[in-house]
């Protein structure tokens, strides 16, 4: 597992991570209102969804953006936040007692440090969570976590694309629009790129609209303070986003 460290700057933790503010949200929710209901298939129940999607805000999937394709929201309509939901019980912040959401000691102890939150988030995150379920075909990119992240710590220091990514991991080959190299891009986004930028190590920047449209990753003032990796002795200063 890679080391990380805990980052000293609270405010960029709040600022960058949406899934650290996500759990500090729902965690205040419940400090202040109990637990969160749940349906007989133990999602969150429907007004902990709707009351989420506007107080949490999370970018591509504000309540705009959910409600323009659905007419009420369940918890399988707002995908962050069931991945969330099962973060939670596997990092043991919360737990289902009677059908409901309970906060765990442990997650009491921790609201009020954000970056001992976050470092146990990240670290159940990132090294222990299977994110292949969320792949359309089960897919997982090879390699490990000390390969991406040092490839990524070199390639994003002036933005990376998910085809740069794939064509320094696989060769060029895997960059094409063939079959094998879509599946090969999704894979990485879902195992690799999403979990980064939701604990805030990487923004994602886009820029054009339509066939336009292009997306680059960059490495946030979180990735500097959390990791120390083999290649930043080959990194040239460059400006944080």
């Amino acid at each position: 597992m890679i080391p990380l460290h805990q980052p000293t700057d609270p405010s960029a933790l709040k600022r960058l991570s949406p899934m650290l503010q996500a759990v500090r949200l729902t965690l205040d929710y419940i400090d202040a209102n109990g637990p969160i209901g749940l349906t007989p298939s133990r999602a969150l129940k429907r007004y902990f969804v709707e009351w989420a999607a506007e107080a949490i805000a999370w970018p591509g999937y504000t309540a705009e953006d959910l409600y323009a394709v659905n007419k009420v929201l369940n918890e399988d309509d707002f995908p962050p936040l069931a991945i969330m939901h099962e973060l939670l019980l596997s990092a043991r912040l919360a737990r289902h007692r009677q059908r409901a959401l309970h906060m765990t000691r442990l997650a009491r102890q921790l609201r009020s440090d954000p970056a001992e939150l976050w470092a146990l988030l990240a670290r159940q995150f990132l090294f222990a969570t299977d994110h292949t379920g969320y792949t359309r075909f089960g897919d997982r990119p090879f390699g490990n976590w000390d390969i991406f992240l040092n490839v990524i710590n070199v390639e994003a220091q002036d933005g990376l694309s998910k085809d740069r990514l794939c064509e320094v991991l696989y060769g060029p080959e895997k960059s094409d629009g063939l079959l094998d190299a879509v599946r090969t891009r999704a894979a990485l986004h879902i195992h690799v790129l999403r979990r980064l930028c939701w604990m805030g190590l990487l923004e994602e920047v886009r820029t054009g609209e339509g066939f336009e449209r292009q997306v680059h990753y960059f490495k946030t003032a979180i990735w500097h303070q959390a990791l120390k990796l083999d290649t930043d002795m080959h990194l040239a200063p460059v400006t944080q986003h």
